[in-house]
């Protein structure tokens, strides 16, 4: 039986540490999608000030892949030191960059 959406935001949230705020929503499909923010960081947003720095990425476990590898950018760039389970998981999410990067060429 596949986990529910809270049992996986739960999961997603401990792993991401004590700096993001997760959230699970429906995509368009019906998919989870996976959207992860920074409670420390902000972004400008034309037009109405700034928001929360945030990455969305919708389709299942891919999504759940995709975001939390883009969270982990974020922490060892903007927040170095920062202690998070997922950090543990570095070098997949850069092997994965590197994978889509060689795609593209």
């Amino acid at each position: 039986m596949p986990a529910s959406r809270s049992a996986r935001q739960r999961k997603a949230s401990a792993e991401a540490g004590d700096l993001a705020e997760v959230r699970i929503d429906l995509a368009t499909d019906d998919s989870f999608a996976y959207t992860i923010a920074c409670v420390e960081c902000e972004v400008p947003r034309p037009g109405t000030g700034t928001r929360a720095w945030s990455t969305r990425r919708p389709g299942e476990d891919n999504g759940y892949m995709a975001a939390m590898d883009r969270w982990i950018f974020h922490l060892t760039a903007k927040h170095a030191g920062t202690e998070a389970p997922c950090l543990r998981y570095l070098p997949e999410a850069e092997a994965r960059l590197q994978e889509r990067r060689d795609a593209q060429h």
